[in-house]
């Protein structure tokens, strides 16, 4: 548990009842979406991006920096307007409508709550925007808090409050509008490893409380977005590359910058090779016949890119049992110690494979001739040319 979360009221099951149904409908369409800046508009930070954010979904929106993520989560805020496309939540057309109408929470990286302002009042401020009711308004801040674990602090300023306590009132000031979507524009950016860890607990329990709202979630790190998401929508240079769940995202990468992006991978060039010999199917590389499976999407000869996870490769011919095995047999030319792993970085032909090794007690040095191992089913062929502009149905 974070820091922050050792700090807070213990939460019981006699914590007040999550809230009521959002009055706001749920659900985020992107329909070609673009965004642009320039006085011509020739800069493109967001290109036919088209997406869609099923109600009660937490969709993540993963890339690196300027990739075009946080532009997508602006034009759902509607604090830039797309030049093409539309914006929809719930089923509604709210690309012309202002902020403040479009029934929306946000949290951004630094929290933006107000200094002179007690936690409390920073709640409440959504709700007095809105003209809430002003009997129902302590009510409301109350169940917030509570559901952020900040019902103890509601009368300190937040200069008395850690960065993760700041956040919880942040997400509490968010949440007192019963948004039928929440926006999370990097919120644990500025936390440090022990406090983010804990807050990514608090947001997947926050999350199973309010099963009515949809969330997106923009970061570029991801162990967040595999940890939290339903599924994960990954941009590079403005565009939509990918989209999935987590699972079929890390297991079976659809493009190369997938498969580098999300979570470490080795990517080595191989020629696919189809039935037509005794070798079957399978790929070559460097001229080592690699038995792999190849789906139906490739054709025999083409050039496609073999993919693979550190943790999947072991070192050594591997055991005589369980089935075949393929080797690689390299130059050790690094070993970094991880705690419970050794990483190994072997050169073989002139490309980088790296080997995350389990209880290796007597590391080979660099310098060593070695032989790693992985199993058949362990291989994905990614097929070229998906990279750009090759994003699924999403």
């Amino acid at each position: 548990m974070s820091a922050s979360a050792a700090t807070a009221p213990a939460r019981t099951a006699g914590r007040s009842a999550a809230p009521a149904p959002a009055p706001f409908e749920s659900g985020i369409r992107f329909d070609q979406v673009s965004v642009a800046y320039g006085k011509h508009g020739e800069h493109t930070v967001l290109d036919s991006f088209d997406l869609t954010v099923e109600p009660g979904e937490v969709m993540a929106l993963l890339g690196p920096s300027g990739s075009g993520k946080t532009t997508a989560l602006r034009a759902v805020a509607g604090f830039v307007r797309p030049v093409s496309g539309r914006v929809l939540i719930g089923g509604r057309d709210v690309t012309a409508l202002p902020p403040h109408k479009r029934g929306i929470g946000m949290v951004v990286q630094q929290y933006a709550l107000f200094p002179h302002m007690k936690v409390a009042d920073n709640v409440a401020f959504g709700l007095k925007a809105q003209k809430t009711p002003r009997a129902e308004i302590p009510g409301r801040v109350a169940e917030a808090l509570e559901m952020t674990g900040m019902a103890a602090y509601a009368g300190r300023h937040p200069r008395e409050l850690s960065g993760g306590q700041q956040q919880r009132v942040a997400i509490a000031r968010a949440l007192a509008i019963r948004p039928g979507v929440l926006l999370l524009d990097e919120p644990l950016s500025a936390l440090d490893a022990q406090l983010r860890s804990g807050m990514l607990a608090e947001l997947a329990r926050l999350h199973r409380e309010l099963p009515d709202v949809s969330i997106l979630y923009v970061t570029h790190d991801q162990i967040e977005a595999l940890t939290l998401a339903d599924r994960i929508a990954v941009l590079d240079r403005a565009r939509l590359q990918d989209c999935g769940t987590p699972q079929q995202l890390y297991r079976h990468p659809r493009t190369e910058f997938t498969a580098s992006f999300v979570g470490t991978a080795n990517l080595l060039p191989v020629t696919v090779r189809r039935g037509g010999d005794a070798k079957g199917d399978g790929a070559d590389f460097a001229g080592r016949p690699l038995t792999v499976p190849v789906g139906d999407e490739v054709a025999d000869g083409a050039t496609a890119t073999l993919c693979v996870r550190p943790h999947l490769v072991g070192l050594g011919e591997g055991p005589e049992t369980g089935g075949p095995r393929n080797t690689l047999r390299g130059t050790l030319t690094d070993v970094q110690w991880r705690g419970a792993t050794h990483r190994l970085c072997v050169t073989v032909d002139g490309h980088r494979v790296l080997a995350d090794v389990r209880e290796l007690r007597t590391a080979p040095a660099p310098g060593d001739e070695v032989t790693l191992h992985f199993a058949p089913e362990d291989a994905v062929i990614v097929p070229a040319g998906l990279a750009e502009g090759g994003a699924p149905d999403a």
